[in-house]
């Protein structure tokens, strides 16, 4: 913990004795409330060019990606080890067998250490998890759930095709099997007002959770959601605003949960809205100045219901 959050640099540390980075891998994966199976169109928000990097590629095999990617690297780090990131769309959605040979041929590359797959709470199967469970005793093993939201009315207009009970369950049934578990929100979502989102971060504590990803709502260019933005059906946070609802957020929290994110960066070609102008980093620095200057602590509020 750096002081003032568990952060996720300082706590992989504890866990692999190299430095890591993820490889994100494209592997050809829909999701279904894209193909018909739940709905259609997918979630409001999501468009997956805005975090797929230049070398994924589904017409590439797993293995080429993450060459590709470890040439990305390995100018800056040479001794880095790698991390398979399987995120584009829904990793868990085709048959056990296909998984299986998929998940195998990334840990099968060069200076992979161990998989982390993002994936959705209503796309995992006893038997899958059976896998993973087995899996984590020879590699390091990540599975990242999008949650999203605690509030089910949201994920019914977001059209995110299962309620929070779900997430609940599967994260749950994750934890008992000993398998790392990461859960992925976004902050501002419509309809949600701060109040809302610190009510999400105490329900959140409760779940046996990992790591958790934080980000802001962004707008992307063709999604329904800017739509709805042009119509102005809802706002979205300036940096200081984020950043106050950040703080009060984090101090709600289990300080058990590693921290891993709190912002995602758009292309600046496909985002709408908010343009903060800020790198990660560089939010992240603006965000630790806040914490130190009021000085606010992750789990503050937390202890004290406790």
């Amino acid at each position: 913990m750096n002081g003032y959050y568990n952060d996720f640099s300082t706590w992989i540390k504890t866990v692999l004795p190299y430095k890591v980075q993820k490889i994100s891998i494209d592997a050809g994966f829909s999701c279904p409330n894209r193909d018909g199976r739940i709905s259609y169109g997918g979630c409001v928000f999501c468009d997956n060019k805005t975090f797929n990097p230049s070398y994924c590629n589904p017409e590439k095999s797993i293995s080429q990606q993450i060459e590709e990617g470890k040439e990305f690297f390995r100018s800056k780090y040479p001794d880095m080890k790698y991390l398979a990131y399987f995120q584009a769309f829904t990793n868990t959605y085709a048959p056990l067998d296909e998984l299986k040979k998929m998940y195998l041929e990334a840990l099968e590359t060069e200076d992979v250490v161990g998989i982390v797959i993002g994936t959705r709470p209503d796309c995992v199967s006893d038997e899958l998890l059976d896998f993973l469970k087995e899996l984590k005793e020879c590699t390091f093993v990540i599975i990242e759930y999008g949650i999203e939201s605690a509030n089910d009315k949201t994920l019914k207009d977001i059209n995110r095709g299962h309620d929070f009970e779900c997430s609940r369950k599967a994260i749950q049934k994750t934890h008992e099997r000993g398998i790392l578990c990461c859960a992925h929100v976004i902050l501002g979502l419509p309809g949600e007002d701060a109040e809302e989102c610190l009510k999400q971060a105490k329900t959140i504590s409760q779940l046996p959770i990992d790591i958790l990803k934080i980000h802001q709502l962004q707008v992307i260019k063709g999604t329904k959601l800017a739509t709805q933005y042009a119509e102005k059906q809802f706002g979205v946070y300036s940096v200081d605003e984020y950043i106050q609802l950040l703080a009060e957020y984090i101090r709600n929290l289990n300080p058990n949960i590693v921290l891993e994110r709190f912002v995602s960066q758009s292309p600046a070609d496909m985002l709408i809205a908010p343009k903060w102008g800020l790198k990660n980093y560089e939010f992240t620095n603006l965000f630790m100045n806040y914490l130190k200057d009021k000085n606010i602590k992750q789990g503050d509020s937390y202890l004290t219901v406790k």
